[in-house]
C-alpha cells in the first residue's frame, strides 16, 4: 500500500524533529538574520511552533477555508520580514523563493529522517508520494513549483550541497540558543527542553551542532541510538488518536478561530 504525507504528516513523533528543522533554517545566514531581527520565536516559542505546524496540518489535511486562513496568516507575518543590503550584511526577504525552498526542504528532510527511524525505510512509491506531497507546503505560498527539485535524487543533490556550505551566523545562533536554553518561559517548557535539546543535537549534522554550541560525544551518540530504538519499538503501538493528537488539536483551534471570524463578520454586517 502506498503511503504518503496524509498517513505520516500528522504523527506526533515529528515534533521530535522540530528543533532540528528550526536550527537548520536558522543556520542559513539570511534566515537567521531575518528571524533575529523580526521574530518573536524566543519570547513565544510554543505559539510560534503551533503556528508553523497549524500551517502544515492545514495544507495537508485542511479544508479550502482552513488553507486560505493559514496562507493569509503566514503572508501577513512575512510582510515586515525584509531588509535591504547595508554595509554590515546582505539583506533578506521572507518572500525570497530560495529561502522558502530551504525552509520547506528542512521540514521534508527532517520528517523523512524521523519517519524512517521510527517506521523503517519507505518503499519507493511511498517515498515518492511523500516527497511530492511536501512540495505543496511551499507552493501553497510563493514557492514556484519548478523550484522544488524534480525528484528525490535531485533533492538529495540539492540538500548535500546546501548542508556542506551551511554555516550559522551570530543572529541565527542567538535565536537558536535562546530557544534551546530559555530563561523567561513557563516552568513546564523549561522542563521539556533538556530532552528536546538532546534530540535536536542528535539529529543535526556535526558542524551545525557545533555552530550552535551543542556538546556531543560517543556517549551522547550511544544514548541517542538507544532512544531511537526504544521509540521505534513503542511509538507505532500507540493508538492513532494519541499519535495524531497535536494535529487534531491545532486544526480544532483553527476551526474555532474561523467560527469567531465568521461571527464577527456577521455582527459587523448587522451593525452596518
Amino acid at each position: 500500500m502506498v503511503r504518503g504525507m496524509a498517513d505520516y504528516g500528522g504523527e506526533g513523533i515529528l515534533l521530535a524533529g522540530a528543533g532540528r528543522a528550526l536550527l537548520l533554517q536558522l543556520a542559513d545566514p539570511a534566515v537567521g538574520r531575518g528571524v533575529d531581527e523580526h521574530s518573536t520565536f524566543v519570547g513565544r516559542p510554543v505559539n510560534r511552533l503551533k503556528g508553523t505546524l497549524t500551517y502544515v496540518y492545514a495544507i495537508v489535511y485542511g479544508t479550502d477555508e482552513q488553507v486560505n486562513e493559514v496562507r493569509r496568516r503566514v503572508n501577513r507575518a512575512h510582510v515586515p520580514v525584509r531588509r535591504a543590503d547595508n554595509e554590515e550584511s546582505p539583506g533578506y526577504s521572507a518572500y525570497d523563493p530560495h529561502l522558502q525552498l530551504w525552509v520547506v526542504a528542512t521540514l521534508y528532510d527532517t520528517a523523512i529522517t524521523i519517519i524512517e527511524k521510527i517506521y523503517g525505510p519507505l518503499d519507493d512509491e511511498s517515498a515518492d508520494a511523500m516527497y511530492r506531497d511536501y512540495a505543496r507546503i511551499g507552493t501553497a505560498l510563493q514557492l514556484p513549483p519548478d523550484m522544488w527539485p524534480e525528484d528525490r535524487a535531485a533533492f538529495r543533490r540539492y540538500w548535500d550541497q546546501r548542508i556542506s556550505t551551511l554555516r550559522a551566523e551570530t543572529g541565527g545562533v542567538r535565536v537558536g540558543r535562546g530557544l534551546l536554553f530559555p530563561k523567561h518561559t513557563a516552568l513546564w517548557y523549561r522542563a521539556i527542553i533538556p530532552p528536546a535539546r538532546f534530540l535536536t543535537a542528535g539529529f543535526l549534522p556535526p558542524h551545525v551542532r557545533q555552530d550552535f554550541g551543542l556538546p556531543w560525544s560517543g556517549r551522547h551518540q550511544r544514548r541517542f541510538d538507544r532512544t531511537m530504538r526504544v521509540l521505534a519499538l513503542t511509538y507505532p503501538k500507540l493508538p492513532r488518536r494519541i499519535r495524531h493528537w497535536f494535529k487534531d488539536y491545532c486544526l480544532g483551534e483553527l476551526d474555532k478561530d474561523l467560527r469567531k471570524n465568521r461571527q464577527s463578520a456577521q455582527r459587523q454586517g448587522v451593525r452596518a
